[in-house]
């Protein structure tokens, strides 16, 4: 259970860095460029925690697919970008994608 916290804190994270990316305009803004690799470096460690007990295959579809999913919802809502069809679906598809890997992960 503790792993499985550990890969929500590193999807957060995750997250957190990319949004940074974001408000950092290009670096051009401090605060935010600090951010970005600050919490990189956490994520990558609480990822790192978390594949102690969870497969690596499993636990990075679901840090990267749940954090893909999660960025596009903040692109369009935070920073106004355009919800297309075609966003909507592809996310669908990773959303698919990360379940049947969680699926096939699953020790019998």
């Amino acid at each position: 259970m503790q792993s499985w916290l550990y890969l929500a804190g590193a999807i957060f994270l995750e997250i957190a860095g990319t949004t940074s990316m974001k408000l950092s305009e290009g670096f051009t803004r401090t605060i935010p460029s600090i951010f970005i690799f600050v919490f990189y470096a956490l994520s990558f460690t609480a990822l790192t925690m978390a594949l102690k007990r969870i497969d690596v295959s499993v636990a990075y579809a679901i840090w990267s697919g749940v954090g893909t999913a999660l960025i596009v919802i903040i692109g369009a809502v935070h920073f106004r970008e355009p919800m297309t069809l075609i966003k909507v679906v592809s996310v669908g598809m990773i959303i698919i994608g990360v379940v049947g890997l969680n699926i096939t992960g699953i020790k019998h």
